[in-house]
């Protein structure tokens, strides 16, 4: 981590690249458009502000909420109502009403603020497990 000319933090030009997940190429073109601001060590070498990075991953992250989802594996859905919602700076823990059911879903504050969430709200809980795990009880003896 480098300070920029103008005293905040900057990577390397290579590390933003890999953490924004385009190529070195891609940041330079997108300098020469003005879509990002880079700017030079004393020894001329390309960085890129912290603040940058996080703009673009805003960016990006936007852009993929705004793609409506038309199909999707899961076939455990439950429609139903926003019971309670505790968030602190990190976690949340929503509990939604689905009919006879009580779903309970931990999840980062951050998607419920990206989802809007609030108590009173309808949303969907989908179930996608990669185990299920069925157990049976003893059988009793039969006494004849």
């Amino acid at each position: 981590m480098a300070i920029s000319a103008r005293g905040g933090q900057a990577i390397r030009v290579g590390l933003a690249a890999e953490m924004l997940q385009v190529s070195v190429e891609t940041l330079r073109r997108w300098e020469t458009e003005g879509r990002l601001k880079v700017e030079r060590s004393g020894g001329g070498q390309r960085l890129v502000p912290i603040a940058e990075v996080t703009r673009l991953l805003a960016e990006k992250r936007s852009q993929a909420l705004d793609r409506p989802i038309v199909a999707g594996s899961a076939r455990n859905r439950f429609p139903g109502i926003v019971t309670r919602i505790e968030k602190d700076r990190v976690a949340a823990v929503v509990e939604v009403i689905a009919g006879p059911h009580r779903m309970v879903s931990l999840m980062t504050a951050e998607a419920v603020d990206e989802l809007g969430l609030k108590v009173g709200d309808e949303a969907v809980c989908v179930v996608k497990a990669t185990n299920v795990i069925v157990e049976v009880a003893a059988r009793r003896e039969s006494r004849t």
